[in-house]
Parts: structure tokens; sequence; C-alpha cells
């Protein structure tokens, strides 16, 4: 398959931002939001992204519009409890034992603190010709946690790294950096299954494994792990991603739009 790596050319504006708290179809979200106000700027922050937050100490997370990207800042702290957060500072509210049905094998890395940039498309547009997904960060959860394709380190399947992950569905690499290569386990039990779970960096939205009313396998989803249809944040339809229990668990042959960029 043909890869085509797209430039990215940032214009600087007034920007608004959040501190700490889109396919062929390109409509705009419905209006509600459950997250953050920001201040106004000559583009305004879609009220989709508004919906990222998070709740750990200390995160400082930061979402703004600069030019025709939204920018999202993370240090890529779960907000959520973890064996991986033990012997960090934040142990003491953060760490909880994992012992898994028998199968877990906590890895030896921990949880550290990144400097992740993400600067995602506002108007995400269909790739003429599909990029491979990156090893590391493909795209952001709502938590500001990174989200991993279906490959471990050299892009060999996820077998036995996949008893490392936690109660959660995360796990730490060598540099500390946590991550999901599947279902965010504990947005999905807050948020729902059918809830928005974040964004990859081309843009497309992310959503849980439920639509409908109906669990969704790989079988009904395109090659990219997606389909194109209305959610409850874009009424009028758009091409979206479907996380599920069976691989590729969230994108499939590539991104389906053109991807922006991340730096850690």
């Amino acid at each position: 398959m043909k890869k085509i790596f797209l430039s990215v050319v940032v214009t600087t504006i007034a920007v608004a931002t959040i501190s700490f708290s889109c396919s062929k179809n390109t409509s705009t979200p419905s209006s509600s939001s459950s997250s953050s106000s920001s201040s106004s700027s000559s583009t305004s922050l879609p009220d989709i992204y508004k919906k990222i937050s998070s709740t750990i100490q200390g995160s400082n997370l930061q979402v703004y519009v600069d030019g025709n990207y939204v920018v999202i800042k993370s240090n890529g702290l779960p907000d959520h409890k973890s064996p991986y957060y033990k012997g960090t500072q934040w142990a003491s509210t953060m760490y909880q034992a994992y012992n898994g049905t028998g199968s877990f094998s906590q890895n030896p890395n921990t949880i550290a603190s990144q400097n992740y940039v993400f600067k995602i498309p506002i108007t995400p547009s269909v790739a003429s010709s599909s990029q491979q997904t990156p090893m590391g960060p493909m795209g952001i959860a709502i938590n500001g946690v990174p989200l991993f394709n279906q490959y471990a380190a050299g892009r060999v399947a996820l077998t036995s790294e996949i008893y490392s992950f936690d109660q959660y569905g995360g796990h730490p690499a060598q540099a500390g950096d946590y991550h999901y290569h599947v279902e965010p386990l504990y947005i999905t039990l807050n948020k729902g299954k059918d809830a928005l779970l974040g964004f990859l960096l081309d843009g497309y939205p992310v959503y849980g494994p439920l639509e409908n009313g109906k669990t969704l396998t790989s079988s009904d989803l395109d090659a990219y792990h997606g389909h194109t249809s209305a959610t409850a944040d874009y009424p009028n339809g758009i091409y979206h991603y479907h996380i599920t229990a069976d691989a590729p668990y969230i994108n499939g042959t590539g991104f389906y739009g053109n991807p922006g960029t991340v730096t850690n």
C-alpha cells in the first residue's frame, strides 16, 4: 500500500484553551458537551473536544485551536488507579494492586509523566492513499491517555503482551508512557459502552463497542475499523472508528483520513 506523509503547517492565532480539568462527511458536532469552558478565539474550539478532560492531580491538560488544528497537550497520566503507579509520586492515591484472573503478568515498567503535543485537524478529510498508523501514539483518549495500534514492538501481534494490561486495559512502555491498545475500560465504565472515547490523529472520532444497542465486532466495520453513521455528537452522520473486543481492537489497516502529528 502506498504511504503518504502529511506536512503540518501551523499558523499562530489567538487560542481557546482548556486547562486541566472530522470522512467524506464533515458534519458539525452537536452543541452539547460535558467539560470545561474555554475563552473565545478567532476559531472556536469545537464542543466535541471539550469532552477531553483529566482529573489526575497535576495533569495540566490543555486543549485549544491553532489554525486548522486542535492542539492537545497532555502528560498522559491515566486518571484511574493502576498497579503501574507503584513506586511513583502518585502512588499514595493512584496505586491499586491487580491480580487479574490468573493470567495477568505485570510488566517491569512504571508510569511516568510525558510531554505529548497532539495536532489534530479540526476538519478531517478522507485520505486519497491511507497512511499506516505509527508505533506509539496514533490518537488520544478523552482522559488524555494515548491510543496505540494493535501491535507490540516490531509490529507483531499482541499475544503475551496483552496479559500485562491492567484492570482498565492499559500499561506503560519502557519510558513509562502509559497507553491503551484496547478498550479503555475506566472510560466505558463511567461514560458507557457507546460513548465517545477519543480521536485518532486524522481527526475522526473513536467510539465504544456499542451502537444502537448492538455490540459491534470487527466484521461489522470496514478495513479501517470504522464506518459512517449518525452518533450522539454528530446527528447528521460522520465517519468514525469503533473499539471492539476482537483484533484489531481500535484501528485496522491505517488511517481513514489525513493524519496530523504528535510529539513527545
